[in-house]
């Protein structure tokens, strides 16, 4: 199968598509390769939930556990990156074509920091250094969550030359902040000398979610309901291109740094009444990469619509986002609430992959 003609209008238009999921099953099953080739897919994501239902569901991992584990290997936590590291190094080699081919732009796989370091910021450090080492591999980006702890962790990882994806953002000005924490870094690796060409960076700003939480405070007729999300995205976009303007990133682009790319994600559309391709369609533009669940992305290919939206009419988001404060809408209560509780879930997430790795362990142990 050719790929997809919805999906080559998307990407010459200036999206990457990533996919926002990853197990050991769609690796060996070739379904990975299979939307690749026919779907355009030229990155993927991961997170601690995505990895507890891959592993808590399938028994393909027994084998390498039970492996392990016979070696002398008990830590939970040191399991668990035994298991996922591999999938996400056979993901890096898939995809290490479309980084080639993109110059290194495109073509990466990203593997996220344990939840429960979100607020510590040399701990983050530390682990996201020790990930980075251990997967060396330069189409891999380590997940860092944009929490306060957050940022300095991004300056610094940044300027260690590690390629992170800064992930749980909510707010346009904790993306704002996020940015100018990656330029810190650069700007600090190319005053030692450093090279910064090799470094990649992009910035995941969530967005179903928002909606979900901003539409329930909202009145049914308000004209702001279920477009607080895209005006984010879209002013956000303009933020982007604000930060990488200007002598102080000329200078650093003329030493070959590349800007940190705005990435949507949370595309899947959560209320039905809702287009189930909208956070897809509406934020259509150069420089941005969707990482899209596997039914919006098949969605879009069957009946996608492309054209230029990110950046149709940026006064307009600026206007909805104020519609919907005189509304009473407190969007930073929001985005704040929704960092929490995202740090909150992917920590539920970690303790029920540790607990299902023990309890994998006990059920090995207990066989004759």
């Amino acid at each position: 199968m050719a790929l997809n003609p919805n999906i080559q209008k998307l990407r010459e238009a200036g999206v990457s598509v990533w996919l926002d999921t990853l197990s050991r099953e769609l690796l060996e099953t070739g379904g990975f390769a299979e939307l690749m080739s026919d779907y355009g897919v030229t990155g993927a994501t991961s997170n601690p939930t995505i990895f507890a239902q891959a592993i808590t569901h399938s028994d393909r991992y027994d084998g390498q556990l039970r492996e392990l584990a016979a070696g002398g290997q008990r830590d939970l936590q040191e399991l668990f990156f035994s298991l996922a590291l591999d999938d996400i190094r056979v993901a890096a080699r898939l995809l290490r074509p479309a980084y080639e081919q993109s110059g290194g732009s495109d073509g990466f796989i990203s593997f996220e920091c344990t939840p429960d370091l979100a607020d510590d910021t040399e701990a983050t450090i530390a682990q996201a250094t020790d990930l980075w080492q251990r997967l060396a591999q330069p189409n891999v980006m380590i997940k860092v969550p944009g929490t306060a702890a957050g940022l300095p962790a991004i300056e610094e990882l940044t300027r260690r030359g590690v390629n992170v994806n800064i992930t749980l953002l909510f707010s346009v000005e904790r993306y704002e902040q996020v940015i100018d924490a990656y330029l810190r870094g650069l700007s600090a690796r190319a005053d030692a000398g450093e090279p910064v060409g090799t470094i990649a960076s992009v910035a995941s700003f969530f967005l179903s979610r928002i909606d979900t939480k901003a539409d329930a405070q909202l009145d049914p007729g308000s004209p702001a309901r279920g477009q607080v999300a895209i005006a984010s995205a879209r002013v956000a976009y303009q933020r982007y291109l604000a930060k990488f303007a200007g002598p102080g990133w000329e200078r650093l682009r003329e030493l070959g740094a590349r800007p940190q790319l705005p990435l949507w994600a949370s595309t899947g559309t959560k209320n039905p009444d809702y287009s189930d391709v909208r956070y897809v369609a509406e934020l259509i533009g150069p420089d941005v990469v969707n990482t899209m669940p596997e039914h919006t992305l098949r969605a879009f290919a069957g009946h996608g619509v492309v054209a230029r939206t990110v950046d149709a009419d940026p006064d307009a988001a600026e206007r909805m986002l104020a519609v919907a404060a005189a509304a009473g809408l407190d969007l930073a209560t929001i985005t704040a609430q929704l960092e929490r509780e995202g740090v909150s879930s992917f920590c539920d997430s970690y303790h029920q992959l540790l607990a299902c790795i023990e309890h994998k362990l006990a059920a090995m142990r207990a066989r004759p």
